[in-house]
């Protein structure tokens, strides 16, 4: 059995984690709010302008999607890995890497590259894979325009040819104890089949052709946004519960170090009484 002196720094250590453990989760929580009340402000917007888009583009003949709707022979693919900059999340992160993993898998053979949002996933996935960027910086400012910049840099690149597909691998937000992870096609966009087209009795200004064109990238760049966003929120509500799990784990792993202590100092002091008990016998005998 460890003395006591040992037992008494290990509480103490105990102690200091639990204090760490429980600020950082009611960090967590403040920033939290900000961030679940911006996801969902921003999502009945993204969600309006995506039917809006799909309805205009139901009702045109023939393939009006410009160069973002080409549908080419995959060859090259480019996935965008969305993690954190910091860690103490708990699988928030293992997850998106182990799906950005089976997708490159899934597109074996192929050109696989990565783009990084979030420097845990540059740090893992540059070892097996050529990330092309690292856009962890867009946290330190997450704003529309920032998100706007990266997207418009993809939609360069796959009009320019230099990738077949880009899809987009994040955690998606359901609430602060459950992050789902979600692999969306940002690029080329995905044929749109079915569905009811808008009242034919409407008058556009300018053409249907034109509004879809000016919808796209506009779509497309809110897509990232919302997908950024989204993650920002799921790190935030995976951190908090990480670190009230944790403060629990310690609290009893304290209770525990506690009750040692208190039966090494009972038997120590047994010990000593049975010391003075049987100095005494001697004298006497």
């Amino acid at each position: 059995m460890a003395n006591l002196k040992e037992i008494r720094n290990r509480i103490s250590s105990v102690q200091s984690t639990m204090q760490i453990t429980s600020a950082m989760k009611m960090v967590s929580a403040a920033k939290l709010k900000k961030a679940q009340d911006a996801i969902t402000a921003m999502r009945p917007y993204a969600e309006k302008l995506t039917e809006l888009l799909q309805n205009l583009s139901a009702t045109l003949e023939g393939d009006n999607g410009g160069a973002f709707a080409e549908q080419r022979e995959v060859k090259k693919v480019l996935l965008v890995a969305i993690t954190s900059n910091r860690g103490l999340c708990g699988a928030f992160n293992t997850n998106v890497i182990k799906t950005t993993n089976n997708r490159a898998q899934f597109y074996q053979g192929k050109t696989v590259d990565v783009l990084a949002i979030g420097k845990k996933g540059n740090d893992i996935l540059s070892k097996n894979y050529t990330v092309i960027e690292n856009k962890s910086s867009v946290f330190d400012d997450l704003t529309f325009d920032n998100v706007a910049e990266i997207a418009q840099n993809l939609m360069n690149k796959f009009a320019a040819g230099d990738y077949d597909k880009i899809e987009i691998i994040y955690n998606h937000f359901k609430n602060a104890a459950t992050q789902v992870v979600k692999t969306e096609q940002f690029l080329p966009l995905e044929p749109i089949t079915g569905g009811e087209a808008i009242p034919s009795d409407y008058i556009f200004e300018p053409s249907k052709e034109e509004i879809v064109l000016t919808l796209i990238p506009k779509s497309l760049k809110t897509q990232l946004y919302k997908a950024i966003r989204d993650s920002f929120a799921s790190e935030h509500g995976a951190r908090m519960t990480a670190m009230h799990k944790a403060t629990d784990n310690a609290t009893e792993l304290r209770n525990q170090l506690k009750l040692t202590y208190n039966k090494a100092r009972q038997a120590s002091i047994t010990g000593e009484i049975l010391e003075i008990v049987g100095g005494a016998e001697a004298l006497n005998g």
